[in-house]
């Protein structure tokens, strides 16, 4: 995006100033050599005689070993799936022509089969999490074009694809700025928020997002 940013300003927060610690590390008294202050014992003029050697060598303590343990079983995560059984991830940012879209893949992550027919729910959100008045349009881009909906059913760990890309329209007024994207399977499915941080794409006229399609739009 980035073409046009009609008027925006906005207040950015200094980072707080990194704090120095230093770590000081000292002894007191003084280093006393070995031996240095100690009384020396003066040696026997008769020494006593050397030990017999043993006929059994000694053997050396072994600790006695137990079983190994059983190996503590690693829990699978279940937070990252919602509870409609469909999660929806964002691809990397793509340009072209000074245009941007990214790749919407939509993962059965459930155990049972998930029945997808029709678009992704994408909402922009302001700083505080409120929803910005960016309008989404069921359309294709310069990345490709919408073919509709298609009645799909996926399997567990099937996915399919939409493209969401950045538009400017010439009734378009003063760009708005998002901080981030709410991302659903559907309106009524599990939604997920994905942060715009760092991307140029934050600045927003129109969105257009094509139907969830096996294949991608060409």
């Amino acid at each position: 995006m980035g073409e046009r940013v009609r008027g925006r300003t906005r207040a950015w927060r200094a980072a707080p100033a990194a704090v120095l610690l230093t770590v000081l590390t000292g002894c007191s008294g003084f280093l006393v050599p070995a031996g240095e202050g100690e009384h020396t014992p003066t040696p026997s003029t008769h020494a006593a005689p050397p030990p017999a050697p043993s006929a059994t060598p000694p053997v050396a303590d072994v600790p006695a070993q137990g079983p190994d343990p059983s190996p503590t079983p690693t829990p699978t995560p279940t937070g990252d799936c919602p509870a409609s059984g469909a999660v929806v991830t964002m691809g990397e940012v793509q340009a072209l022509l000074m245009s941007r879209a990214a790749v919407l893949t939509l993962t059965n992550c459930g155990s049972k089969p998930y029945r997808v027919d029709g678009y992704p729910s994408v909402q922009a959100l302001g700083e505080e999490g409120e929803r910005l008045p960016v309008k989404v349009n069921p359309a294709g881009s310069k990345f490709g074009r919408d073919q509709g909906p298609e009645a799909l059913t996926l399997k567990p760990g099937a996915t399919v694809r939409s493209m969401l890309a950045w538009v400017s329209t010439q009734e378009g007024g003063e760009l708005i700025m998002a901080d981030a994207l709410e991302l659903a399977a559907a309106p009524d499915a599990g939604a997920r928020v994905h942060p715009l941080e760092g991307h140029d794409i934050r600045y927003m006229d129109e969105l257009n997002i094509t139907a969830w399609r096996a294949e991608l739009p060409e």
